[in-house]
């Protein structure tokens, strides 16, 4: 299998400062813009001007994976775009089907062949899947390819605690993230707190519960208006100020705009207490100790 060396060197300088969004620091020293755009569930076709629209309000980072069956159309909007490829961001993923050693590299190599590019900022294992209890074999196929410089960052999505210490007891490896569904209502501090002592960078995917009553809430209406700000916005600025990384997903131009729009306020002490009683435990997606598919 023919391995192409990526366009960029770990020298090429991160130019992520001219956008309004923050860079966190990973533990390998790639930074990651604090929020970005997820892609799903758009199509190939309708990614192109969404991620234009997205790049022209300062998005510099974008999530997508093999699932989402849009990698070609992600690839088409960052070949289209002005922006350098060193400024952008991209992540993908591998799906539940493809696990195992030599299957993730495969399947890694059709993600790069869908996108056309050299290299990925971010490669995650999707979910992991207990049940096949093949994430460890991949996770090992991840360490081949982040060696071979075609992904800058290597990390995991979905995992719970046990099995991100499987993971490090049989690997030593510590994924650089986790990205994970989270929300008012499902704070995940367990989770969190593991991440924490291991130095893994928490991702909230779903990160306005969908929306609906989580938007709706009393208590995010009531801060949302002290700020003159929207639901979504007070939601996003507790995942910042959380320390959490965040990919609301929109195709709206102006939800895209708003949703960016959070970097010049703050919640104060009062806020972040009222949203902290929020939690119910309810998810909006499967339990990742059961998710199959």
């Amino acid at each position: 299998m023919t391995r192409k060396r990526p366009l960029w060197t770990p020298n090429v300088k991160e130019s992520l400062a001219m956008t309004t969004v923050p860079a966190i620091k990973l533990t390998n020293d790639v930074t990651i813009p604090q929020l970005g755009l997820g892609l799903f569930p758009l199509t190939d076709d309708e990614v192109p001007p969404v991620v234009r629209a997205a790049i022209d309000a300062g998005y510099r980072s974008f999530d997508t994976a093999a699932f989402y069956g849009n990698e070609r159309g992600v690839g088409r909007a960052i070949a289209e775009s002005d922006i350098p490829r060193h400024e952008l961001f991209l992540a993908t993923k591998l799906w539940n089907t493809d696990h195992g050693y030599d299957s993730t590299l495969r399947a890694f190599d059709a993600s790069l062949d869908r996108l056309k590019l050299d290299y990925v900022d971010l490669y995650l294992i999707h979910w992991p899947v207990p049940t096949r209890d093949r994430y460890v074999e991949s996770w090992k196929a991840l360490r081949e390819i982040h060696g071979d410089g075609r992904a800058r960052a290597i990390g995991v999505s979905n995992f719970q605690v046990p099995h991100l210490q499987r993971l490090l007891d049989e690997t030593g490896v510590v994924p650089v993230t986790n990205q994970i569904e989270l929300h008012p209502r499902l704070q995940q501090e367990e989770l969190r707190a593991f991440h924490a002592r291991h130095g893994i960078l928490t991702e909230a995917w779903s990160p306005l519960a969908k929306g609906g009553e989580v938007l709706a809430n009393p208590t995010i209406v009531t801060i949302a208006d002290k700020h003159g700000r929207t639901p979504a916005q007070v939601i996003l600025r507790w995942h910042i100020q959380l320390g959490n990384v965040v990919i609301p997903k929109s195709a709206n131009p102006q939800r895209v705009r708003e949703n960016i729009a959070v970097f010049d306020f703050d919640l104060d002490a009062d806020d972040l207490a009222a949203i902290a009683v929020l939690e119910t435990g309810e998810r909006t997606g499967p339990h990742p100790d059961t998710f199959v598919e």
